[in-house]
């Protein structure tokens, strides 16, 4: 201070201030970014959660669908409550994980309850995908999202589990779906969840594995890499290295059984060129079905395979090798470790 009472200009400066400098001024500027981008996806996922839950419920009042496949969910949960064997029935396929996420909404009416599955789904997958930005929320156009809405399937839910590790569990709930998520994206925080979750099945009925694969013949299906064209995705191999080719390669050797089983692959394209390319050949699969009612599962696997596991081939293919992207854009993480 002058001898005049007022402070020099080195004094008057905020910077100067003992308590306050560049760096925590810099840093206080990243944390309400960080909380700004935070409630941004936070709103965005919210948005996408309530318009897709809604549009489910209307789907599943009008067409008069119940839950739809949701329905054997709630089913495994309603017969554990009632003390019965949930496997009563050979339409019964799903394992016993499957009614943990089934049980906060076993009270609703089936139509609410398949809405409000889906709209939660949808709305953790768009928040994961956000983690980087806006661009893969693209993903949400693809053909096999809106066959799953139609019969409310696990798809959405087990692709969302890729990005949060405490929802790993969504795997075990359609394991022929959820193995090569589990796989590619394992983590210890995912594997302790899955193991809790197994331990608590088991804890509630010791004998459900075996009751479950006794209705493994019921299952109808395809495998994708053993129907013609399939074998060509074994060329995913060329980019062992990349676990988004260990994803479309494990997932083309799972049993299926319709388009909306294919929506895991969406975690595969990265750019929104590769997003809009895979997007647009999948809705040549929705085409021919609306044109065209296939006789065999064969069929529905011929066109998987041509219409949405190749476009993903040519993707992991056309790509740049791990070695090759900069450590500064890897962020999404393609090489195993």
């Amino acid at each position: 201070m002058t001898n005049d009472g007022y402070f020099d200009k080195a004094e008057r400066s905020p910077f100067n201030h003992p308590t306050t400098n560049p760096g925590s001024t810099a840093s206080c500027y990243n944390c309400v970014g960080t909380n700004h981008l935070m409630r941004g996806r936070i709103a965005v996922s919210a948005a996408i959660g309530l318009a897709s839950g809604a549009f489910c419920w209307f789907l599943m009042k009008r067409l008069h669908q119940d839950a739809a496949d949701f329905h054997w969910a709630l089913h495994l949960v309603q017969r554990l409550l009632a003390r019965q064997n949930p496997y009563d029935t050979p339409f019964e396929q799903y394992p016993l994980p499957a009614a943990l996420f089934a049980l906060p909404f076993v009270r609703l009416q089936p139509e609410l309850a398949a809405g409000l599955f889906w709209g939660i789904s949808s709305s953790l997958l768009a928040f994961g995908l956000t983690r980087h930005g806006y661009t893969r929320l693209l993903v949400f156009f693809a053909y096999p999202y809106w066959a799953g809405i139609l019969t409310v399937q696990w798809s959405t839910i087990i692709a969302a589990s890729a990005f949060l590790p405490w929802l790993l569990p969504a795997t075990m709930a359609k394991p022929q779906v959820g193995l090569p998520v589990f796989l590619t994206r394992l983590d210890r925080r995912g594997l302790v969840a899955c193991l809790v979750v197994a331990l608590a099945s088991l804890v509630v009925k010791p004998n459900w594995p075996w009751l479950w694969l006794r209705q493994a013949g019921n299952y109808q299906h395809f495998i994708p890499i053993l129907v013609f064209p399939g074998a060509i995705l074994l060329l995913a191999l060329l980019r062992y290295r990349d676990r988004d080719a260990w994803l479309l390669l494990l997932s083309a050797c799972m049993p299926q059984r319709w388009f909306f089983d294919s929506f895991t692959l969406w975690l595969i394209p990265q750019s929104r060129r590769e997003i809009i390319w895979t997007v647009f050949f999948s809705w040549g699969a929705g085409i021919w079905r609306w044109y065209y009612t296939p006789h065999s599962f064969t069929e529905v696997g011929r066109c998987t395979v041509i219409l949405l596991y190749l476009p993903m081939l040519a993707v992991v293919l056309l790509r740049k090798p791990p070695s090759e992207v900069p450590a500064a854009n890897a962020a999404g993480g393609v090489a195993l470790a």
